[in-house]
C-alpha cells in the first residue's frame, strides 16, 4: 500500500543528452565549456546526492499526502492556503525578510539549522541605500 507517498528511491534528474564540445579526446574541455560542463557530464557522485537535493520539498509532499490519508482533504488544502497567503506578505526590499510565519506555519521555527548558524545573505552586516534598492526593485534605475 503506497498511500500515494513518493519514491524514496532517489531517480537521477540529469538530462542523457547535452550539447556540450568534447575534446579530441572526449573529455570536455574545460576551457570551452567550464568546469561545470564536465560536472553535466559525470553526473551524480552519490546516490543520496539526488535525494538530498530536494529533501526539503519531498518532506512537504510527504507531510501533505499523510495529512489528506489521516485528516481528510480539507487539511492540505487549507494549509496550502495559508502558505500561500504567508508568501504574499511583503517587505520594502531593503529589508531583509525572515519568513518566521512560513517556517511556523511549516513547523520549523523551533529547529536549528546550517542557515541559522552560518551567515546567511539576510543576516550579514551590509546594507544598501533605501532609496537606490526601492528604485532599482520598481524599475526606476
Amino acid at each position: 500500500m503506497s498511500f500515494g507517498l513518493p519514491s524514496l528511491i532517489p531517480k537521477p534528474a540529469v538530462a542523457d543528452q547535452f550539447n556540450l564540445k568534447d575534446d579530441t579526446y572526449g573529455i570536455p574541455n574545460p576551457m570551452v565549456s567550464g568546469l561545470a560542463g564536465t560536472r553535466q557530464k559525470i553526473g551524480y557522485s552519490h546516490p543520496l546526492e539526488a535525494s538530498e537535493l530536494n529533501h526539503k520539498k519531498n518532506q512537504e509532499c510527504m507531510n501533505m499526502v499523510l495529512l489528506r490519508n489521516a485528516q481528510g482533504l480539507h487539511a492540505p488544502l487549507r494549509l496550502a492556503m495559508e502558505l500561500k497567503a504567508a508568501e504574499k506578505v511583503g517587505r520594502l526590499p531593503f529589508l531583509p525578510s525572515s519568513n518566521i510565519m512560513r517556517d511556523v506555519i511549516l513547523g520549523r521555527d523551533e529547529e536549528i539549522g546550517f542557515e541559522d548558524i552560518l551567515n546567511t545573505p539576510e543576516f550579514r552586516e551590509q546594507m544598501g541605500q533605501p532609496h537606490a534598492v526601492v528604485e532599482k526593485s520598481l524599475g526606476i534605475l
